[in-house]
């Protein structure tokens, strides 16, 4: 793993690492209370970027999450894969977590951005069809972060669209 020497969100100096707004489910650990304290994972969201929802729920809460160079977390994935399916509920669960917790005016450009992002074909129109079917239960349990946290997201919203760590193609 590469070492991260820096954070595009700022965190405070007694952390033991770089700040992270985000985390990858199946590398990461939570202490119990934290976890519990928010809800775990939602079961809604279940299987496919439900942890950036966790994440953002924990920063909201004022949990901070933080890359650990020390620590080791070992990951046995599923060798069971649709990959196809995968990437819908990936995508339906990146509109859902969008739509959950950013200020309207963010969620509506991060929403534009997303769409933009996304490959032309039947998996991802099928993706947007079920994000838009949710919307009555994305919105009678919306709650929208506290300002810091949106400044958090906000910063990472370039960083994430450059990257290549997920993308919704294939």
């Amino acid at each position: 793993m590469p070492e991260l020497r820096h954070s595009p969100v700022p965190g405070p100096a007694w952390l033991p690492g770089p700040a992270l707004l985000g985390v990858l489910a199946g590398a990461s650990m939570f202490r119990v209370a934290a976890f519990r304290e928010v809800g775990g994972f939602s079961p809604r969201l279940w299987f496919g970027g439900e942890e950036e929802l966790l994440a953002i729920d924990l920063a909201a809460r004022g949990w901070w999450m933080c890359w650990a160079e020390d620590l080791v977390v070992y990951h046995a994935p599923s060798t069971a894969r649709e990959p196809r399916r995968r990437r819908q509920l990936g995508i339906r669960n990146t509109l859902w977590t969008t739509w959950l917790r950013r200020p309207a005016t963010s969620a509506l450009r991060r929403t534009g951005a997303l769409l933009r992002s996304f490959p032309p074909d039947r998996a991802s129109v099928a993706a947007v069809t079920e994000a838009v079917a949710g919307l009555p239960w994305v919105l009678r349990e919306r709650r929208v972060v506290p300002p810091q946290v949106e400044d958090g997201l906000r910063l990472l919203e370039e960083p994430r669209r450059r990257s290549t760590a997920r993308r919704y193609a294939g």
